[in-house]
C-alpha cells in the first residue's frame, strides 16, 4: 500500500533534496483535507489561511463578479493550491477556490510552512523556488486574461490543462476562455477544422 505522502514528498523532491528527518518534518506538518464536490478550499472575503496539496480531485480559482463568474485557473493531482495574495498579506481573498470532483489532499498552515522553511535541510531554497514558479505562474494567467484573445486561451486551456476536457462542463471551459457557451463551441469548431485540415492535408 502507498505510503498517503508519497506523492507529496516526490513533488518537494523534485526541488530539494529529502532527508528521512526532513520527511518525517513534512508527514508531522501536512494534515488531510477532504473537499466535496461543490465545497469551497477558501471563500471569497474570506482570509486563505493554508497551503493545500491536491492528493487527488480537481478545483477552479474563479472570481464572482456581481454574479458573473470567470474562472482563471484550475488545480489538478499533484498540485498546490492556495490563494497566495491573501495566505501572505493576511488580506482577505478576492477569488474562491472551489472543489469541482471530490477532492482529497494534504495541508499546511502559516506557522506550518515557516516551521517547514526553517528547519527543512533545504527549506530556504525551496521557498525561493516555490515562490519564484507562483511568481511566474500568476504573472502569465494576469498577461493572459488582459491580452490574449479568446482562441489563444483556448489554445492555452489545451495545451496547460489536456486531461481536463472529459472532466469539466463546457460551462467551466467558456468561463476560462471569456466567452459565453455558444461562442466556445464555434471556436472548438473553428479549431476542430483546423485540425481536420492539418490531418487530411498531403505532404
Amino acid at each position: 500500500m502507498e505510503y498517503p505522502l508519497t506523492t507529496l514528498i516526490e513533488k518537494i523532491r523534485l526541488i530539494v533534496p529529502l532527508s528521512d528527518a526532513d520527511i518525517t518534518l513534512i508527514d508531522g506538518l501536512f494534515q488531510p483535507l477532504h473537499l466535496k464536490k461543490g465545497a469551497n478550499f477558501v471563500e471569497q472575503g474570506q482570509v486563505c489561511h493554508q497551503v493545500g496539496f491536491i492528493q487527488a480531485g480537481l478545483v477552479r480559482y474563479f472570481v464572482n463578479q456581481d454574479g458573473d463568474e470567470k474562472i482563471y485557473s484550475f488545480g489538478l493531482e499533484s498540485d498546490f493550491v492556495c490563494d497566495y495574495e491573501s495566505f501572505l498579506s493576511k488580506q482577505p481573498c478576492r477569488r474562491a477556490i472551489q472543489a469541482i470532483e471530490d477532492s482529497s489532499l494534504f495541508v499546511i498552515s502559516s506557522v506550518g510552512l515557516q516551521l517547514l522553511f526553517d528547519k527543512l535541510t533545504y527549506g530556504e531554497r525551496f521557498g525561493r523556488i516555490v515562490i519564484e514558479q507562483i511568481f511566474v505562474q500568476t504573472m502569465g494567467q494576469l498577461v493572459s486574461l488582459y491580452t490574449d484573445s479568446p482562441e489563444a486561451r483556448y489554445q492555452s486551456f489545451s495545451d496547460h490543462y489536456p486531461s481536463l476536457a472529459t472532466r469539466i462542463t463546457q460551462y467551466h471551459i467558456a468561463s476560462y476562455v471569456g466567452v459565453k457557451p455558444q461562442s466556445l463551441s464555434r471556436i472548438r469548431a473553428r479549431w476542430a477544422g483546423k485540425d481536420y485540415t492539418r490531418i487530411s492535408s498531403p505532404e
